[in-house]
């Protein structure tokens, strides 16, 4: 099986980028999109001067908990900037949400709770509501992780969307918005 195949296999359609669009972010933004893989992992994930955004991190079930997760985001870690991903808000019918936000947990990651994201499929036509999490080696506010949120959508989520998907994807402001008065009550506790 492909790093494709394994990433297709595991995620649901609605976040999945198609493999032609992937393949276009690795051969036409090689400094900004890449892939880590081996046998047991696929991690697709952006990385700019001043963050990470891990689009995929896939590691096989036979290798589940036996810390590949954790040594590829110490990984990153170590290059000392945010780092930020997606994830699907729990479902109590699907154990591996469950499974997924703990690990992020572990690994020292926060919900972004002021930051809302909800975006229409492309392949389903359905909007997909997901919550951001992210680790920051500084204390990184949520408007400036919204930001690095803002521009991984535009160059990558939406890179050539009319042409690889015959359709765009909705404004990244329609998409990324943030609650003042949630950002309000972090700042108030802190």
């Amino acid at each position: 099986m492909n790093w494709y195949e394994k990433l297709n296999k595991y995620f649901p359609i609605e976040e999945m980028k198609s493999q032609e669009h992937m393949e276009t972010l690795l051969k036409e933004k090689p400094e900004m999109y890449h892939k880590d893989e081996s046998q047991n992992h696929v991690m697709m994930y952006v990385e700019t001067k001043d963050f990470i955004f891990i689009d995929y991190l896939w590691v096989s079930s036979q290798t589940r908990g036996k810390g590949t997760g954790h040594k590829l985001i110490e990984k990153m870690k170590k290059k000392n900037k945010p780092i930020i991903l997606e994830v699907e808000p729990i479902n109590y019918e699907d154990s591996d949400t469950q499974k997924r936000l703990k690990f992020y947990k572990r690994e020292g990651f926060q919900h972004a709770t002021s930051i809302g994201y909800k975006r229409k499929s492309l392949a389903t036509n359905e909007v997909t509501e997901m919550e951001i999490l992210y680790w920051s080696p500084t204390n990184e506010s949520e408007e400036s992780i919204l930001e690095k949120m803002k521009k991984t959508y535009k160059e990558i989520h939406t890179y050539k969307d009319e042409e690889i998907y015959g359709k765009s994807y909705e404004p990244a402001d329609k998409v990324l918005t943030i609650d003042d008065e949630k950002t309000d009550n972090i700042l108030e506790f802190n």
